[in-house]
């Protein structure tokens, strides 16, 4: 299957974030063949020669001028999606602790996550609940108090020598 203006030759990538939408895919056609993939931009290692010679980056920058032609757009969800359709299917996990995704926790409903068991070598607060908000307004998750000796704008050990 091959999409009008789907600039590869594929058969079919199902790219989804969410599990219940591949099984919900699944249930209704069984006859598809097909692996749901999904990678979070957010934390890569990417192997630089192979980049160059597979030409990622002109694959890339091929689906963002379908993203921006006068048909109008065919993705949200920023710069995450020409990713997931370049990648499909070549992409492998990396160690929990190269990306201890997930930090974000919910800002909605004030839940903060904790770290994935064993090592941590890379902590990544992905999606809107970035520690530095939360700081600031007062609310901050416990792992947040990692991040806040970073913070250029918060409070700092010369404002408060300066005060006395």
């Amino acid at each position: 299957m091959q999409h009008g203006t789907c600039p590869e030759s594929v058969f079919f990538h199902l790219l989804v974030s969410d599990p219940a939408l591949g099984d919900l895919v699944r249930a209704v056609f069984p006859q598809l063949q097909f692996k749901v993939y999904y990678f979070d931009t957010g934390v890569m290692v990417v192997d630089l020669g192979r980049w160059r010679r597979t030409g990622y980056t002109r694959r890339i920058e091929r689906w963002m001028e379908i993203q921006k032609s006068p048909a109008g757009r065919i993705y949200e969800l920023g710069s995450l999606p020409p990713f997931l359709l370049v990648f499909a299917g070549h992409v492998a996990p990396i160690e929990h602790r190269w990306n201890q995704h997930g930090l974000n926790g919910d800002n909605v409903f004030g839940r903060c996550r904790d770290l994935h068991p064993g090592p941590v070598s890379l902590l990544h607060w992905s999606g809107s609940g970035k520690p530095w908000a939360r700081l600031g307004a007062g609310l901050p998750c416990p792992l947040d108090t990692l991040w806040a000796p970073f913070d250029l704008y918060g409070p700092t050990d010369s404002a408060a020598e300066g005060s006395r």
